[in-house]
């Protein structure tokens, strides 16, 4: 006896029924698989985002315990100029790394002589601020003039300042004392963050370590990969080898900095499963509502069956494979239902402004294969399943009562 062709048989008895589980079975797939599509979106370009446009690399070094008491001791914790070279000859030879950055963070207030506020200054080589960015939003420093710097866009804006204007600058040295100096603004940036979009500053890092007063010195080296995928084999490995070197640093990724990458991470990831399990719930309902329907009008069937020699694990076979075939068809359709609508999405150009941003961003579904994939096994395993109780109750009824059942 051919199972499957009776399966199907069985699927096409009630065209309606089938049609309206498969289209339950398939909006619920495309449902989760297109969130799936726009939080993987999401996440690469919040990646890209702390990556290239925030500076932040792939890895920092830094020595251990800068980032707990690095502020109460700031020159113990500073690498200096011999430090810096001994530990970019060391990593010379590693095929994996591009740049090897050092960084000076400093902080103090920014006057345009009439007010003053807040800044939070970044010192960083103009060369390897371009190589980090890899063409990211960020204007450039300005090689040729060591006092140009940058200011983020509402820092120039609650200060009046516009390109070409100059600024005064007051900050604390490595020692505690005060140092000033004039500076001028060469262009403004968006940092895409409204919470520091008014305090922050780039600055040549001669410039900053000459206002910290400390001699080729860098609180952290930023490390650039050739490929996101290699931050933490590379991280392992660098661990080992500057430990075999004697040298006691600490290494962090850039997930490991970046404070909103995680907290978006998170909350879409809680997101995603709170409208999986609501999704799968309606479609095991679903499937479940069809079958039972399903076996018990026909009763009278499973009883001749069982009549004419088939056995109650063929009975549960077939009706398990019937949900099969029901959920294999809904997945496939909504699976070009994903793609059309992705398509679509993707053509309409839309932008929005997410929350703590300051400027719109596209909204782009990608193709997450992983979670597809995931949900795609999982809808097919939870709609054979649901098959199996209502046809294993009718398989056990006595053949008797099954031939007379109305």
């Amino acid at each position: 006896m051919n199972t499957l062709r009776l399966a199907w048989r069985g699927l096409l008895r009630n065209r309606r029924r089938s049609l309206v589980t498969l289209l339950a079975i398939a909006l619920g797939f495309a449902a989760i698989t297109l969130f799936a599509g726009y939080t993987k979106n999401v996440y690469e370009g919040l990646a890209q985002q702390a990556i290239h446009a925030g500076l932040l690399g792939h890895l920092t070094l830094n020595k251990r315990g800068m980032t707990r008491e690095g502020k109460l001791d700031p020159g113990r914790y500073l690498f200096n100029a011999a430090e810096i070279a001994r530990i970019k000859s060391l990593l010379d030879d590693e095929p994996h790394i591009e740049l090897i950055a050092p960084r000076l963070t400093l902080s103090g207030l920014a006057s345009n002589s009439r007010v003053s506020t807040i800044f939070i200054a970044e010192g960083i080589a103009p060369q390897a601020m371009r190589t980090l960015q890899k063409g990211n939003i960020i204007k450039r420093l300005d090689p040729e003039n060591p006092q140009t710097v940058l200011f983020s866009v509402g820092l120039a804006e609650l200060l009046g300042l516009r390109a070409g204007d100059t600024a005064q600058v007051l900050t604390g040295t490595v020692g505690g004392q005060a140092n000033a100096a004039d500076v001028t603004l060469g262009g403004t940036f968006d940092t895409g963050n409204a919470g520091n979009n008014d305090k922050f500053v780039y600055m040549p890092l001669a410039f900053a370590q000459s206002l910290y007063d400390t001699e080729g010195g860098a609180d952290r080296l930023t490390l650039l990969l050739d490929d996101d995928a290699q931050t933490d084999p590379v991280r392992m490995h660098l661990t080992q080898r500057l430990n075999e070197a004697g040298l006691d640093l600490e290494i962090h990724t850039w997930r490991e900095l970046s404070d909103f990458y995680n907290q978006v991470h998170d909350m879409f990831d809680m997101i995603f499963a709170f409208i999986f399990s609501i999704v799968l719930t309606v479609v095991l309902m679903s499937v479940t509502n069809s079958m039972g329907m399903t076996v018990i009008e026909r009763t009278r069937e499973i009883g001749a069956l069982r009549a004419i020699g088939l056995r109650r694990k063929s009975v549960l076979k077939l009706f398990a494979l019937e949900s099969l075939l029901l959920t294999l068809l809904g997945c496939a359709s909504g699976l070009a239902l994903t793609l059309a609508v992705r398509y679509g999405v993707n053509a309409a150009d839309i932008a929005y402004t997410p929350p703590n941003s300051s400027s719109p961003v596209p909204l782009l579904v990608s193709v997450d294969a992983t979670r597809t994939a995931f949900t795609f096994a999982l809808m097919v395993i939870v709609g054979t399943l649901a098959a199996c109780l209502p046809a294993l109750r009718a398989a056990k009824r006595p053949i008797i009562d099954a031939l007379g059942h109305v």
